[in-house]
């Protein structure tokens, strides 16, 4: 084989190590899921994305165990999961289905980990709704045992910035991210002020205390895997508390 055989062969040979090692392999868990079909056991939850139907992950929604919330840096995440090693509870096929990571399923310490405290510590565990569950495993199944990977998130339409607070105490709730799903900083920008960074107050609500009214906004967004989205001048100068901005994508 020549030199330039070779060489070609081995820039083959790592863009598919490359590709391999981007696939997030399988880990175990297991998953239950609420009899409320309409997902509300995750509104208002713990991400702090209020009605998911409105934001648009819906039913495709979990509540996620200590182990996998990390203090609520996991909102907005995608998991792919699957039901696996049980013949009587699995759908045949095991096929997956995709969630967003949109609330904290607490403890229950005062119940074994297999009958109740099922999100107990170090339990790694989904809270899936109904619709969810029955498209990996049988209704009348109690607790599956599962396998999930972190996927990219695929999203319509662009980032969502959702501002709320008094010209004092400024919030922004970020939602609909696509790419890793998880933001780990945020910036926002008056037309009268730098760059300023914004503290993580709960799930994927952030708040900066400085008087930003009067002044179109722009947003800079950083996920998980340390990739940035700056949307300009996405809130117009006479943005209102309580109004949602559409930016840019990843």
């Amino acid at each position: 084989m020549g030199a330039f055989q070779a060489m070609v062969l081995s820039f083959f040979l790592l863009h598919a190590c490359t590709t391999i090692a981007q696939v997030e392999q399988w880990k175990s868990a297991t998953a239950t899921y609420s009899k409320e079909t309409d997902a509300s056991f995750i509104t208002e939850g713990a991400c702090g994305y209020g009605d998911l139907h409105r934001i648009s992950y819906g039913k495709y929604s979990a509540g996620l165990s200590t182990m996998l919330f990390n203090r609520g840096s996991t909102c907005g995440g995608c998991f792919e999961l699957r039901c696996v090693d049980h013949i009587l509870w699995c759908l045949q096929g095991s096929p997956s289905v995709i969630l967003t990571a949109t609330d904290f399923c607490p403890p229950n310490f005062g119940l074994p980990t297999d009958y109740g405290g099922w999100c107990n510590f170090p339990q790694e565990h989904f809270q899936m709704s109904q619709t969810a569950f029955s498209e990996i495993a049988e209704l009348h199944a109690d607790i599956v045992p599962v396998q999930y990977r972190r996927v990219k998130c695929h999203r319509n339409g662009g980032i969502r910035f959702t501002v709320s607070g008094n010209p004092h105490y400024y919030q922004v709730l970020i939602t609909n991210v696509g790419l890793d799903g998880e933001v780990v900083a945020v910036k926002v920008k008056g037309s009268r002020t730098g760059w300023m960074p914004m503290a993580r107050n709960w799930g994927q609500i952030w708040q900066c205390s400085i008087n930003l009214e009067g002044q179109p906004l722009s947003f800079e967004v950083t996920t998980s895997s340390g990739k940035t989205l700056t949307s300009y001048n996405v809130a117009p100068a006479k943005w209102k508390f309580g109004q949602t901005f559409e930016g840019k994508q990843f």
